[in-house]
């Protein structure tokens, strides 16, 4: 264990196992509803209702065999941190516009999963083949362009927190005084508990303020038993249980996506990399990043196959670590073994499934925020010149901008609107393209005296 007030355990420590389960059940609630929202938003936009809870158990258990890839590594494959893999927001919009043709068109729920799966699958070679030449980007994966990107991340996550910290998208009781006094309860016990001194009560905040909010959301009738549906008891992993086929313009835009999904993950895994007081220069953290993107590759694969859509590094949970102190990849193994558990029998996951949003969010809305807190120190590392003050204000102020105002894209075509709606997609971008073109100056930046200033 390392003596210090930030890491109570170090990456190749082995917590005890209690601790190791305890660190683990708080990933799986960060994470567990954004693994499974992907999946509803897009069966639910394209009613599969009759595939849901087999894609949702999928979605979980490729979720943990991934993770599992990740921290343990095999070979060139992973980064051998403790980086939870998920399934991907990122790729929403592009799966939708793939399966709605296929729906207009008069296919089945099959057919609808079949290209969806389909072009996943083939798309994933992009983050694959993009893996091995990650040392020809080093002049744009730089901590200026990582640093704009996990903050990013970041502060897009602050809207997802704080709109389930009020009910949840589309809740008929949204921002009610219930749920906002419920989700700030949450917050300030996830707050007061982090502050301790002692390991255990920091190592446990994020877990004891879920299920203190529960209990207090039970106790005020919110949460109930009684809604819970009928779910199978086990559910059985099926290799292209929906088939698979392939079309030339509906995988453009999902090939895209897996670029940009790359630069996501490269920027995530610096930050996990900070959390856990590693190198975030230099060629262990090359290494680190190209075996991370290698995985999601490999992992995005694994889901197509199992029937579920691609997968990536999570965010939330970097915070987790930071929150928790707990920076050990053996917690990985834990994580892995929860989420595939999950994932297997339905039953489990559906009594998480009832969890108000409200608390989710008072938990999550504090890790979220220092997702951009770690992007911030990754980008005040080094001294800020004009040169990367312009660059950064450009590319948040664009990334952030479209996350602001959406109908900027409106008259769009399809395809730009469907590339360009991720405000990560825009920031990273620009901040790529800006850092290439704009030469660093040679020389140091003038010192004004205190008259000039």
């Amino acid at each position: 264990m390392l003596n210090n007030n930030e890491v109570l355990y170090g990456l190749e420590d082995k917590p005890k196992v209690t601790h190791c389960i305890n660190a683990a059940l708080q990933h799986v609630m960060a994470c567990f509803i954004g693994i499974i929202t992907p999946t509803l938003i897009i069966g639910g936009a394209l009613g599969l209702t009759a595939e849901m809870p087999y894609l949702i158990s999928m979605a979980l258990m490729v979720s943990g065999v991934s993770t599992f890839i990740q921290a343990k590594t095999f070979g060139p494959v992973g980064c051998g941190l403790i980086a939870v893999q998920g399934t991907s927001f990122t790729f929403i919009s592009a799966l939708l516009v793939a399966g709605f043709m296929v729906k207009d068109k008069g296919g089945t729920n099959e057919d609808i999963l079949a290209i969806m799966f389909g072009i996943c699958f083939f798309g994933a070679f992009v983050e694959v083949i993009l893996s091995q030449f990650i040392g020809f980007f080093k002049a744009v994966i730089t901590p200026l362009t990582t640093g704009i990107v996990i903050t990013t991340i970041g502060i897009t996550l602050i809207k997802v927190g704080m709109t389930d910290l009020a009910g949840g998208y589309g809740a008929s009781n949204y921002g009610s005084p219930e749920n906002l006094s419920l989700g700030f309860t949450v917050l300030v016990i996830v707050v007061l508990l982090n502050m301790s001194k002692h390991p255990m009560l920091r190592l446990s905040a994020i877990f004891i303020g879920m299920l203190a909010g529960s209990l207090l959301a039970w106790w005020q009738g919110i949460l109930s038993f009684d809604s819970m549906i009928e779910l199978p008891l086990f559910a059985v992993p099926q290799p292209f249980k929906y088939g698979i086929s392939f079309q030339w313009d509906v995988f453009i835009p999902v090939a895209l996506v897996y670029f940009l999904s790359a630069i996501e993950t490269s920027g995530d895994l610096t930050a996990n990399s900070l959390f856990c007081k590693q190198p975030i220069t230099g060629p262990l953290y090359l290494k680190r990043i190209k075996g991370g993107i290698l995985a999601d590759g490999v992992n995005s694969m694994l889901a197509a196959v199992f029937n579920n859509f691609p997968n990536t590094t999570f965010g939330q949970n970097n915070a987790v670590i930071q929150l928790t102190g707990v920076a050990s990849r053996h917690v990985g193994f834990y994580i892995a073994g929860l989420l595939v558990l999950l994932g297997l029998f339905p039953a489990i996951g559906g009594v998480i499934q009832l969890m108000p949003k409200s608390v989710l969010g008072g938990a999550t809305l504090v890790m979220f925020a220092t997702i951009a807190v770690a992007g911030v120190k990754i980008l005040t590392n080094d001294p800020i010149d004009r040169r990367k003050s312009l660059i950064i204000a450009t590319s948040l102020g664009l990334g952030l901008g479209v996350m602001m105002v959406p109908d900027v894209l409106s008259q769009l075509p399809p395809l730009a609107k469907n590339i360009f709606s991720s405000s990560v997609t825009v920031a990273g971008f620009c901040a790529i393209i800006m850092s290439i073109i704009i030469p660093q100056s040679s020389e140091p930046a003038p010192v004004l005296t205190q008259q000039e200033q």
